[in-house]
């Protein structure tokens, strides 16, 4: 296989790789879950289409793993060829050679000498806790004897049967108070067909998802945006302008959010659009469709359903006004029907 090493740039050698490997730039893209502009980027030597420096590494690393070349070897041809201009440069730092070399038998004596010290302090020590062993005070014991004739001992030794072990711990009985948790819940315990019936109910009940921070929350406020993407797993996330400008690039964690702006014209780039959850209003509304994602549909479609909730607002309370003017109406017949009857 063609190694990178015998191309002129980083590009011409993932290039001449790839088309020796026989894959497809698609094929590449689903395999590294990178999106095939950036690795078209990286064959022609494209860098400024590429996002942040430190996402740019990170797909040279996946691509070179999908081809099989060594990702390091590639990442370093990929820092020569694409110079970070952040980082500037050092000067050079030497060493005194001749100094080290005229000093170093001074220093290997020195460090000689240490060794022969310690060795010779830890020799003297476990030379000094050796010493003979003292006679046994312990009287002779015979060779053999029974229980019943134990030396000095007269007579029988009785031994009695082995007790229980004691309980490690003691725990009562938890105490619930009769009628209690059906007066609370509804719910008869000793009753099967309560039980089953309330489990059913709590099953058939509707759950809405709210928006739940797990993480830092970058973006907009929370006052000016409608829409926020949610990471469960970890995920890079690109915003781009119109005009090509980044808004955002992270690579955002399980739990960390990003709230978009409202009335922006930009387009939503992730690399897994599986791995993101997306809130209309601070209600769950399913995921994201695609890699690509245009900001303002996903703008329009919170501010339509903000409209829609209002306007279901507005009709309850209208009902709810009806419903009490209408009871008003009837208390009201009431009170005359009783009053002309005396």
């Amino acid at each position: 296989m063609p190694s990178i090493d015998d191309a002129a740039t980083l590009g011409a050698g993932l290039r001449m790789v790839r088309e020796a490997s026989g894959k497809s730039m698609a094929e590449l893209s689903v395999e590294t879950r990178v999106h095939t502009r950036y690795l078209i980027a990286l064959e022609e030597g494209d860098f400024s289409a590429l996002p942040s420096r430190v996402f740019s590494i990170g797909y040279v690393r996946a691509y070179a793993s999908a081809l099989g070349i060594d990702e390091q070897l590639a990442v370093e041809r990929f820092k020569r060829d694409s110079p970070d201009a952040s980082v500037p440069l050092q000067a050079p730092v030497g060493v005194a050679f001749e100094e080290v070399r005229r000093y170093s038998p001074r220093i290997v004596g020195a460090i000689a000498m240490v060794a022969l010290a310690v060795v010779g302090w830890n020799v003297f020590q476990r030379v000094s806790l050796i010493h003979a062993a003292a006679p046994s005070d312990i009287a002779e014991v015979p060779e053999s004897w029974s229980l019943g004739a134990v030396p000095g001992q007269e007579g029988l030794v009785m031994i009695g049967a082995p007790r229980s072990a004691p309980a490690d711990q003691t725990t009562p009985a938890l105490y619930i108070t009769p009628g209690l948790e059906a007066q609370l819940t509804g719910v008869d315990p000793t009753d099967p067909a309560s039980v089953a019936a309330a489990a059913a109910a709590a099953a058939a009940s509707p759950v809405q998802a709210a928006f739940n921070p797990r993480g830092a929350i970058y973006g907009a406020s929370a006052t000016a945006s409608q829409v926020v993407l949610q990471a469960k797993k970890a995920a890079a996330l690109v915003v781009r302008m119109s005009d090509g400008r980044v808004l955002f690039a992270r690579q955002l964690a399980a739990g960390e959010s990003w709230r978009a702006p409202a009335d922006v014209a930009a387009t939503v780039d992730v690399s897994d659009p599986t791995a993101f959850d997306v809130y209309l209003n601070g209600e769950h509304s399913g995921a994201l469709g695609g890699v690509l994602t245009p900001l303002n549909q996903l703008n329009t479609r919170a501010q339509a359903l903000a409209r829609t909730t209002a306007a279901q607002l507005a009709a309850q309370a209208d009902a709810a006004q009806a419903a009490a003017s209408q009871a008003a109406y009837q208390t009201g017949q009431q009170f005359n029907t009783a009053v002309q009857t005396q």
